[in-house]
């Protein structure tokens, strides 16, 4: 169950490794970084190879989601230090 985590990175990976040469681009760099970042990733590439919509639509999603974690790890924090009286 622990792997579930690492099937969409793996795919995307894939997919930018075998489309990469296709549009004359470095599938090795393209899949390492497509494994690392994902959704950000994709999202440039497919805004670098034409797909401009979709390829924003991955870059806004990436961009918020990121914003929101951070503000997710913020309001813990602070309620966990105002509940330990700090």
């Amino acid at each position: 169950m622990e792997f579930v985590g690492l099937i969409i990175p793996i795919v995307v990976a894939v997919f930018l490794a075998i489309d990469a040469p296709k549009h004359g681009k470095n599938p090795w760099l393209w899949g390492i970084l497509g494994f690392l970042f994902t959704f950000l990733t994709l999202g440039i590439y497919l805004i670098k190879t034409g797909r401009k919509v979709a390829g924003w639509i991955f870059v806004a999603l990436s961009i918020l989601s990121i914003i929101a974690t951070i503000a997710l790890i913020s309001l813990v924090i602070a309620f966990l230090t105002n509940a330990a009286g700090v």
